[in-house]
């Protein structure tokens, strides 16, 4: 009799391949237990896939009837009611309003990614409602995150009678309250997580907020407007607003910013994100948009996009803006229509990206430094707090996303201002709040002002608030980061060989994507492949080549890994047998494609033998 998933007994599991202690000081274990794998198994018979992307499937906890949903999420069976999201129906009338009087409304966004294609997706329906928004992305370091009274009055002086605000205004109390004293309406469209007090607007639509029973918290701001324009599309509609010369514009036609923006957020890819990101990249391989092709282009992004390509070629580009130039450069590319002028534009972001990197460099070098000074040889201490003069606040965020990875623990670099003000970014491991302890100490006085999600925060502080800051995070964190890192592990989802790794292998694996946050990226074991070679190329990388037993080989290679622990081995084990572990792609160069496996952690294999569990 064949017993249940259900029924199966759950051991403990042995490590993967045995690796109890990797390069990178991580335990490997399988991503399935024994229930997991009994569903994998039923996954594969069922539904007649191959074994390894049943266990992808069932590694991320989709249900055996849920597979063929799975692996083609729709939009159409995914979106929910608009009017389940709290004052939703208020925020549809008041824009429809604005619509059907041919009012002047101001779009005000945030002056990242996800605040760009916010922006921009909102300022494409507005136009074509009849309408011409005025939009203003605010400048990081005169203005800072989210409205200000100055921008509030210079867009009620050029007559605005609504402002909508994108990727922020939940916290922004004082300004909207000033723009209502202005005689301007208020609709906010945010996700960030909120405090106790929020602004007296017409509407705040965030799914984050404490009455809202949505359960759309996970969706980053630019997916918040698509469903926002499907109510107002739904009440324009109800209207008569809609006509043959005036047609309903067609939202699909612009997932190519909602995909963009859903993963430069890092927004989980779950449930709707990951319809809309699955879809939003059908978009772009169509390459109709003329600003998302012409950011391509300057990106010599080769083959079809793939959501990673969002995440670290596309997106920094267009934050590039935001970083160190033109805030709002980011929404006029998405926006133009002239092709001509979309690749200057684009061009201006490439060369602003090379710039920032430049920057985040040297930025990064100093705070790596200062972290290690004050970690110590023994490695203490559960959160980085690193600061410095002369740090651009637009790449502080970048460096602390460094320090985190490198160090496995939450990190916040602060960029000193002359004046004494300091303005700075965290970011979080998994386990770790953020945002609510940068809440937290706001309210009992440490930071002048702060907010975020629970692996991002932004904070503002005065400077001789650094040692108390740092304290007070040592103290709220330091529980909830030991048990984060009581014992790092790598999640495998299964073992393969150098000749198994072929570029049709990698597409099946890939129908289990759009891969990132929430859904993350197969990670494969190679057990036993010797390092043939490696050299050093680009900014800190290794090029990799590994030869299994049987003669075949697979190309490497590992990310930022000079200098690191996993450099370092690589270094001491060439020519060495070693198991290694990382994420298979397919690279693609002037017209040939080659496998490539993204190399996340190595070890050496014990002596004895060792069975794959």
């Amino acid at each position: 009799m064949t017993l249940p998933a259900s029924a199966l007994p759950v051991e403990a599991p042995d490590a993967f391949l045995g690796v109890s202690h990797s390069a990178t000081g991580r335990l490997w274990r399988d991503r399935l237990d024994p229930r997991g794998a009994a569903r994998a198994l039923a996954i594969a018979q069922r539904h007649q896939l191959p074994e390894m992307l049943a266990r992808v499937i069932a590694g991320r906890g989709v249900d055996i009837d849920a597979v063929t949903d799975f692996l083609d999420p729709t939009i159409r069976r995914l979106m929910p009611d608009p009017f389940t999201v709290t004052q939703m129906e208020t925020a549809a009338q008041r824009i429809a309003d604005a619509a059907m009087r041919g009012e002047t409304v101001a779009i005000f966004g945030d002056y990242d990614v996800d605040g760009a294609t916010s922006a921009a997706l909102l300022a494409w329906h507005l136009r074509h409602c009849g309408l011409d928004p005025l939009i203003h992305i605010p400048d990081r370091i005169f203005e800072g995150y989210g409205p200000n009274v100055d921008a509030v009055d210079a867009l009620a002086g050029r007559g605005a009678t609504l402002l909508v605000t994108v990727d922020c205004g939940t916290t922004s109390i004082e300004p909207l309250a000033v723009a209502r004293q202005r005689g301007m309406s208020v609709v906010v469209i945010d996700h960030h997580q909120c405090g106790d007090d929020l602004p007296e607007v017409e509407a705040l639509v965030n799914p984050n907020r404490p009455d809202d029973l949505s359960g759309l918290g996970h969706l980053a701001a630019v997916g918040l407007v698509f469903i926002t324009l499907v109510a107002l599309n739904r009440e324009l509609r109800q209207r008569g607003f809609w006509s043959r010369e005036r047609p309903e514009p067609n939202l699909l036609d612009m997932l190519h910013h909602v995909a963009l923006g859903t993963v430069a957020d890092v927004a989980p890819l779950t449930g709707l994100n990951r319809a809309f990101v699955a879809k939003g990249l059908i978009a772009l391989r169509r390459r109709d948009h003329v600003g998302h092709t012409a950011l391509m282009d300057v990106a010599r992004l080769s083959g079809p996009p793939e959501a990673w390509h969002l995440g670290f070629m596309l997106g920094p580009r267009i934050n590039a803006g935001g970083r160190i130039g033109r805030a709002d450069l980011g929404v006029r590319l998405l926006l133009e229509g002239d092709v001509s002028e979309a690749a200057r534009i684009a061009a201006e972001l490439d060369r602003l990206n090379a710039e920032r990197r430049v920057i985040e460099q040297t930025a990064e070098a100093q705070a790596e430094a200062e972290a290690l000074a004050s970690l110590g040889l023994e490695d203490k201490g559960s959160v980085i707090v690193t600061a410095s003069e002369g740090w651009h606040p637009g790449v502080v965020g970048l460096v602390a996303s460094r320090l985190k990875d490198k160090f496995a623990r939450p990190a916040f670099v602060v960029a000193l201002e002359p004046g004494g003000i300091g303005t700075g970014s965290g970011r979080s491991i998994g386990g770790v709040d953020l945002g609510k302890a940068v809440r937290r100490a706001v309210t009992d006085g440490v930071l002048l002002k702060g907010g975020g999600h629970a692996m991002a925060a932004g904070v503002t502080l005065r400077k001789e608030q650094l040692a108390e800051f740092r304290a007070y995070m040592e103290t709220a964190l330091a529980a909830d980061v030991a048990r984060s890192r009581h014992v790092r592990k790598l999640f495998i989802d299964g073992a393969v060989s150098a000749r198994a790794a072929t570029p049709e292998f990698v597409a099946t694996l890939n129908r289990a994507g759009p891969f990132g946050a929430g859904n993350p990226e197969p990670v494969v074991a190679l057990p036993s492949h010797q390092l043939i070679h490696a050299d050093e190329i680009g900014q800190a990388h290794l090029r990799l080549r590994f030869r299994s037993g049987d003669g075949a080989i697979v190309n490497g290679i590992a990310f930022r890994a000079v200098g690191q622990p996993l450099g370092n081995a690589l270094a001491r084990m060439r020519g060495q047998p070693l198991h290694v572990a990382g994420s298979l792609a397919v690279d693609r160069w002037q017209g040939a494609e080659r496998v490539q496996l993204r190399v996340v952690d190595v070890a050496a294999p014990d002596p004895g033998p060792k069975t794959i569990r």
